[in-house]
């Protein structure tokens, strides 16, 4: 059995997150069309009779703004040193410019095998690939491309034997029924914090976390779950609110249905909103929140 980790590693809003939920076949990442999505490293679990991929989803390559921007991009840098593969992620749909060539020659350079995935393909004209393709081998990266698109599908499996390949015989690292390293708990918490990310606009979802106060499954196999939506500021909490409690109502029950399907259980939610001021740049809060440091 060939079996090893592949860091997903890209830009922000690059795909990644997408492209590792499809390659998987389990939602084990949240996903919005927003940088930041992803805080902290993810892995997800592909296993089949001849291979196991495990796959770490790592948060957007993106410009250092705050003490957790600066943790999110130590990750990503931690983990590509630390892998069999590299899987770089890049967004087809947005172009290739300098700035993508020379993100792709560092992480080509990092030591392991690196393969390219590029996205998005089902959004834009087929015939600005094969330029593209051409520019990265001209720019001196020796990475095999692979144009993909994970909302349709397409060139998906090509993609995962590519991977699979580039893996070493040996034993599988998970049993073969996990797909993913992240608690229950910890799912449901990243399940609010993407309908907050998806409902409100402007800077107010980077400066959300989502604690997980009570996670308790009663005997009529019912969830119980208390959590606790913190930002940075009196009036964004206002507006997470809204006017008599009304957009706080629509995110909590449209989490509240993804926390079901997830958890194939009822779910009684409680939410609570409280601010931390510039808790993004307290390196005990950001701890305290779980960014950094795993489940």
């Amino acid at each position: 059995m060939r079996s090893g980790t592949v860091a997903v590693i890209g830009k922000a809003n690059a795909g990644k997150s997408t492209l590792v939920n499809v390659l998987v076949g389990e939602k084990v990442a949240i996903v919005s069309p927003k940088p930041q999505t992803t805080r902290d490293r993810i892995l997800g679990v592909l296993t089949r009779e001849d291979r196991q991929i495990v796959f770490v989803d790592t948060p957007g390559l993106y410009r250092q703004r705050n003490a957790l921007t600066a943790r999110m991009m130590k990750t990503t840098e931690t983990v590509s040193k630390d892998v069999d593969v590299i899987l770089f992620v890049h967004d087809g749909h947005a172009g290739l410019g300098e700035d993508d060539l020379a993100l792709m020659k560092r992480y080509a350079a990092a030591g392991a095998p690196m393969l390219i995935a590029y996205t998005k393909i089902d959004i834009m004209p087929a015939e600005k690939i094969p330029p593209d393709a051409k520019a990265i081998y001209e720019a001196g990266i020796g990475a095999d491309v692979f144009p993909v698109s994970a909302r349709k599908g397409r060139n998906i499996r090509r993609l995962e034997d590519a991977v699979a390949a580039l893996l070493p015989e040996q034993d599988p690292l998970f049993p073969e029924d996990v797909v993913s390293d992240r608690s229950e708990r910890f799912m449901v918490g990243e399940l609010m914090r993407e309908k907050i990310l998806l409902k409100y606009e402007k800077e107010i979802p980077h400066g959300v976390a989502v604690v997980v106060n009570g996670f308790e499954r009663r005997e009529s196999g019912a969830y119980a779950i208390d959590l606790d939506i913190v930002c940075e500021k009196k009036n964004h909490k206002a507006i997470l609110i809204g006017k008599q409690g009304a957009a706080l109502k629509e995110t909590a029950s449209f989490a509240r249905k993804d926390m079901e399907k997830f958890l194939g259980a009822k779910v009684f939610l409680t939410v609570y909103v409280k601010v931390r001021e510039d808790w993004r740049d307290r390196a005990s809060l950001i701890k305290e929140f779980g960014y950094g440091d795993g489940d």
